[in-house]
């Protein structure tokens, strides 16, 4: 058994010495001569010691007893001290006999009502003990509704706190997991079924190809044309699960430095150009002067600004017009890079599931030009990780996508 830390011993000391101070106060009021004060507090200090080790002896053996057996018998002990001191004090001091057998029958009487009151006492302790064992096993039935414990010691008052709060903390993380592992569930399910109908179709082509099927020139171009963009898509599919994993992980590290604004529009519009082109689209970028400068990623951030053009160009019919913006926002504080597009606007009931995991907005979910739902939901963890804010809202005849960064 290690000992007590010397802190323990602060209280105890304190209250000996206030009690000797007490004791003199009273001897010199009450004029006792010297020798017999100290004879008294001799007695009573010796009682206290008897009491405090036959306490301690009837502890040991039944430390493994209710808390209201033990606080009982704690309770009971300055009794019996009391008792032993004066008994002793009194059979020095008293001539008649009779009286001393008085103050023993008083003292009799005294400790068993002091007895009871120690059961009474020990009682309520341990009801309130034994409310904090059931809050503490109802820790592992989430749901269940839990009784107040009423108003307990101060010590189990505290417990009951800590319990209570980490009731809720795994309650919290309880939901949390079962939110996560069905976003898993769900994103493997569309992972899979995305990735399914691609290689089927490549591999349709390669069997094609190799059982002679196809063999004109043109129809061979186009199945390799075909093929190399169906690898396109899964690798891009793939590059996306990457980066949301390390997202998820916090295993993304940033390389941050101060880039001004007008370079990530240009080269993200310059990328873009092609795919834009190629359904008719206009791509117009315009950054305000002196460009904005923020500290960041380039890569990361540059990817972001490609996952947002990507995804216009994709839902923007042909002839369509896309138009990106940099410039700071009204409070001067941060910059804004701005895309509207012209899909034709999100339902309002789905505006707040435009960046959740696979979210493409429809419900046939059929592969192809529609993507695999991922871009978005990687664009707002690059952006959170930069401290930044991505946010989306319908404007004119599509959307407008804001991602909001602090200022270097």
């Amino acid at each position: 058994m290690t000992a007590p830390p010397r802190r323990d011993w602060v209280t105890p000391v304190a209250i000996a010495l206030a009690g000797l101070a007490l004791c003199a106060i009273v001897a010199i009021a009450g004029d006792i001569a010297t020798g017999d004060a100290l004879q008294l507090v001799a007695y009573s200090f010796l009682g206290a010691a008897l009491a405090g080790l036959l306490a301690w002896a009837l502890l040991h053996p039944l430390r493994g007893a209710s808390v209201g057996t033990q606080t009982a018998v704690a309770t009971l002990a300055p009794v019996v001290a009391v008792a032993i001191g004066v008994g002793w004090a009194a059979s020095g001091m008293f001539i008649m006999s009779h009286d001393l057998w008085v103050l023993w029958t008083v003292l009799a009487a005294a400790g068993s009502a002091g007895l009871i009151v120690a059961v009474l006492l020990g009682r309520r302790v341990a009801r309130a003990s034994r409310s904090v064992g059931d809050l503490a096993r109802s820790l592992a039935e989430p749901g269940v509704e839990r009784t107040g414990i009423g108003t307990p010691p101060q010590e189990l008052a505290e417990l009951a706190a800590q319990l209570e709060a980490t009731s809720r903390k795994l309650a919290d993380a309880h939901a949390q997991a079962a939110a996560l592992e069905r976003s898993r569930r769900e994103l493997v399910a569309w992972v899979s079924h995305d990735l399914r109908t691609p290689l089927a179709g490549i591999r349709a082509m390669v069997e094609a190809l190799e059982d002679g099927v196809v063999d004109d020139a043109a129809t061979v171009a186009r199945y390799h044309t075909a093929m190399r963009r169906e690898a396109d898509r899964l690798a891009g599919l793939v590059d996306d699960l990457f980066e949301l994993s390390r997202i998820q992980a916090g295993a993304l590290s940033l390389d941050l430095e101060r880039v001004p604004l007008d370079e990530l529009v240009s080269d993200a519009v310059a990328g873009a150009s092609i795919a834009a082109a190629a359904k008719g689209i206009d791509v117009h970028g315009e950054v305000s002067e002196p460009a904005p400068v923020v500290r960041l990623s380039t890569p990361e951030m540059g990817r972001v600004v490609r996952n947002l053009l990507d995804n216009a160009i994709r839902h923007t019919p042909p002839g369509g017009a896309i138009h990106i913006t940099a410039a700071p926002d009204r409070s001067g504080t941060a910059a804004e890079v701005a895309v509207q597009d012209g899909c034709g606007g999100i339902p309002e009931g789905e505006l707040d599931l435009v960046f959740e995991t696979a979210y493409r907005g429809d419900a046939a979910r059929t592969p192809g030009d529609g993507g695999a739902g991922l871009g978005l939901a990687v664009a707002r963890g690059l952006v959170e990780a930069h401290d930044g804010h991505i946010s989306v809202r319908n404007e004119g005849d599509g959307c407008l996508f804001t991602v909001r960064l602090p200022l270097a």
